[in-house]
């Protein structure tokens, strides 16, 4: 039957019919009550997603790619009718085939909210390369190409919401009034105000009610209107690229559209707004009948609408706490009175309950007994909120300092409140900062993972990218509560004597101790400094000549370099991120090359100037990164060869670098090389002849250079190469003959790449252990897996997680 199916019936339809069914069985067979509920809970939400998986493989001819889910259906129809014939006393098939219930839930959950992205993201790559090359033939200009990146739709609540009835229906009731225009949501940090206003936009009613017009935002400490405008212009009119003079020529914008539309409702979200930022919520409000904006933040704005959260009771807080703290099949007795205590030393906060329960789960009873005992009272620097910070730091004692992973947990609050990290800036800063190899600097990062101390994001599963350390695909994010904690303990000493210095600067307003900076000498090993789109670089002076890793982040369009940098003799790590829209033009940069024992250079959205014009030499650098940059004259031929520039340069890394066409051969002549990744570079059309020379090449990464169509020949002289990654180059359809002189290549990934052709000369590659590739291109390792006989092929489950969208903006 399946087979049939999956043949020839369209999606839509055998999903209605599995609805259908489910439905009539949960007015007809009482005996699996709450399961039907629950599986018509989950082929009702994602509706919409099926309506889309048609409409892509009526474009895209995707009908192979669905033949998943239409197996998946069929299988769940027989079994709904197998559930129908059991009895009511049969107890035992009733747990059996409950548990098949919940099977077919997830795997209908799973293929709609995961499977589905991937297909779209296939699609996206179509496009992006089809439109590239008319783009290319039209003659476009790249400076009047403008995307807009980032979704505008609520995120999913956790799996487990407690407590939250009473609250839920009182705001539905307030968003139902008229002459309210603005909701605020107020209550401590970790109170659970973000989870409330998910699961709102995940009612049922709210929906209906707003029509779906629910748009999302996370404001934070230093909102950015422009980025919020942008975002929802291109939402109410996709078939462009919203462009505005001003601010205020983006809110004309946004209200003429919202008035020429007239919605029927609106519902807006501006999530964790803080004190002095409600200017926002000001500029927004349109007097539009149809226009309701909700608020979440730890402030009370008084002249809003307000509903101040309250902590959970001790019930709610029970369960929500037992849920994190203890598995399943957990065979081990907490005394009562411990868990009664350490429960309610959390005082009902979410947050709190949730990364104290996670910090226990599975530990001794010992430890539940110290912690009972050591937190019954705390002191706070989040004023309102004493007991949350006592609690928290407790979740710091297991972090064992014998392998820096506490100073890691420190390090954190170098970044700007709700930035994704890059995981692989995190582990430049660990290795040199602590001496720790970079295996050792990843295994903080999942155990702080483990503790819930941070979340790791990954763009795209991929086990093998890890194997590889290969962690550009990897973001860290963090509560701002738990940032908080670590800004707060690298700030218990005085200045002079902090390990770590962490400074935010809005406008002009240093700390008093930096405006006496020429009075005394900090001994921070660490110093990130964090500047809005106000500052105008009157830096002054400081003296931290002990500094080995510096964060600078900011948002302007030009950038300065601090002159004070020149003096830091022990630096090692410099971090540039720039978090705003537009690439920044970089000044001072000539002080980079003032620093002899700097190792590591992450620049971030900058547009970079040549990188060997200076006589000085970067004697100690090792690695340079350059993400989403202008990097067009960084790798320029001249008359000093970068070989003497960086005479230990080992690692380069280029990821969404828009502009890079062509190679430089200056980067050729960097012949002691040992890592070249290039990822995510669309325009990328050839590599350079020269690359040849790079014969201490151990991996080379292409992946997702859509235009790149071939590799050169001299790829053959690489013959110390045991990484090769073509993924998702989706031009290239031959590999060069003389790939099989590279008698060292260990690992060849080349998925998405199904119209590749790979030569016979493979079989001379004998060390090669496995290919990662297409389902459309293994069968050609069919026949040459005769002749490599420790060859593996493997096919790996694609999982794309679309939350990469987010780290652009």
């Amino acid at each position: 039957m399946a087979a049939d199916l999956a043949g020839g019936a369209a999606v839509g339809a055998v999903f209605g019919e599995l609805l259908s069914r489910v439905v009539e069985a949960g007015r007809t067979v009482a005996m699996f009550g709450d399961t039907w509920k629950e599986l018509a809970s989950t082929l009702s939400s994602i509706e919409p997603v099926i309506k889309q998986i048609e409409s892509f493989n009526k474009v895209f001819d995707n009908e192979q790619e669905t033949k998943q889910l239409v197996e998946i259906i069929g299988k769940g129809r027989k079994l709904v009718g197998k559930c129908c014939r059991i009895r009511r006393w049969d107890l035992v098939r009733k747990a059996y085939y409950v548990k098949r219930l919940q099977g077919l839930n997830k795997s209908i959950e799973r293929f709609c909210l995961v499977d589905m992205q991937t297909h779209q993201m296939r699609d996206m790559k179509k496009m992006l390369v089809e439109i590239g090359r008319l783009s290319s033939k039209e003659g476009f200009s790249n400076s009047k190409v403008g995307v807009v990146v980032g979704s505008c739709k609520a995120p999913r609540p956790p799996e487990i919401v407690v407590g939250f009835d009473e609250p839920l229906n009182l705001l539905k009731m307030k968003l139902s009034k008229d002459g309210v225009s603005v909701i605020v949501v107020s209550g401590p940090g970790g109170s659970g105000k973000t989870t409330l206003v998910k699961k709102l936009c995940q009612d049922g009613h709210v929906k209906e009610k707003f029509d779906n017009n629910i748009f999302y935002f996370d404001v934070s400490k230093s909102p950015n209107l422009e980025v919020i405008l942008k975002r929802l212009l291109h939402v109410l009119d996709p078939s462009g690229v919203p462009e505005f003079q001003s601010v205020e020529d983006g809110l004309n914008q946004l209200k003429d559209k919202l008035e020429h539309l007239a919605m029927d409702c609106m519902l807006l979200v501006l999530d964790d707004v803080w004190s002095g930022c409600e200017i926002l919520v000001d500029k927004l409000m349109f007097n539009l009948s149809n226009f309701k904006i909700l608020v979440t933040s730890r402030f009370a704005f008084r002249r809003f609408d307000t509903y101040h959260l309250k902590p959970l009771n001790d019930d709610n807080a029970m369960t929500l706490f037992r849920h994190s703290a203890f598995m399943q099949n957990d065979k081990r007795r907490i005394p009562e009175d411990i868990v009664n205590k350490v429960m309610e030393s959390c005082k009902g906060l979410p947050l709190a309950l949730t990364v104290v329960g996670k910090s226990l789960c599975g530990q001794p009873v010992a430890l539940w007994r110290k912690q009972a005992k050591q937190h019954s009272k705390g002191q706070s620097i989040l004023h309102s909120n004493a007991d949350i910070l006592a609690y928290l730091e407790s979740s710091l004692d297991t972090l064992d300092s014998r392998s820096a992973i506490k100073d890691c947990f420190l390090d954190l609050g170098s970044f700007p409140e709700n930035h994704r990290i890059p995981a692989a800036a995190l582990i430049d800063m660990w290795v040199e900062l602590y001496e720790l190899d970079e295996d050792d600097a990843i295994i903080n990062l999942y155990k702080l993972s483990d503790r819930n101390l941070i979340n790791l994001v990954l763009v795209r599963k991929d086990d093998q990218s890890e194997v590889d350390d290969h962690f550009n695909d990897r973001f860290v994010t963090q509560h701002d509560l738990l940032r908080e904690l670590a800004i707060y303990h690298s700030g218990l000493d005085p200045v002079e004597k902090r390990e770590r210095i962490i400074v935010e600067v809005s406008g002009n307003n240093f700390p008093n101790w930096w405006l006496e900076g020429k009075k005394q000498q900090l001994g921070a090993r660490l110093l990130s400094i964090s500047t809005d789109e106000t500052f105008s670089f009157g830096w002054g002076y400081i003296q931290a000549p002990e500094v080995e890793v510096l964060v600078l982040n900011f948002r302007t369009r030009n950038y300065m370099l601090p002159v004070f940098m020149e003096k830091m003799d022990k630096l090692k790590v410099l971090i540039l991120m720039n978090n705003g829209i537009y690439q920044a033009e970089l000044s001072n940069f000539w002080l980079l090359y003032s620093l002899s024992n700097l190792k590591r250079i992450r620049l971030e959205k900058v547009l970079v100037p040549s990188l060997n014009t200076s006589s000085s030499h970067l004697k100690s650098l090792r690695k340079i990164s350059l993400v989403m940059c202008n990097i067009s004259q960084a790798f320029e031929k001249c008359t000093t060869k970068m070989s003497d520039v960086f005479p230990n340069l080992s690692e380069i890394e280029i990821d969404y670098c828009d502009d890079l066409v062509e190679l430089g051969e200056g980067l050729c002549d960097l012949v002691q090389l040992e890592k070249l990744s290039i990822t995510n570079c669309h325009k990328l059309r050839t590599l350079p002849e020269g690359i040849g020379k790079l014969v201490n090449l151990d991996m080379l990464r292409l992946t997702s250079c859509t235009e790149l169509t071939t590799l050169p020949d001299t790829i053959g002289n690489l013959s110390r190469l045991t990484i090769l990654d073509i993924s998702d180059c989706l031009s290239i359809t031959y590999v060069p003959a003389r790939i099989g002189e590279l008698y060292n290549l260990e690992k060849l990934y080349m998925r998405g790449c199904s119209g590749c052709n790979v030569p016979p000369t493979i079989t001379n590659l004998q060390h090669l252990e496995e290919v990662i590739c297409d389902e459309e291109t293994a069968y050609q390792w069919e026949s040459f897996q005769a002749y490599l006989t420790n060859l593996k092929v493997t096919v790996p489950e694609e999982n794309i997680n679309l939350d990469w969208l987010h780290i652009f903006m």
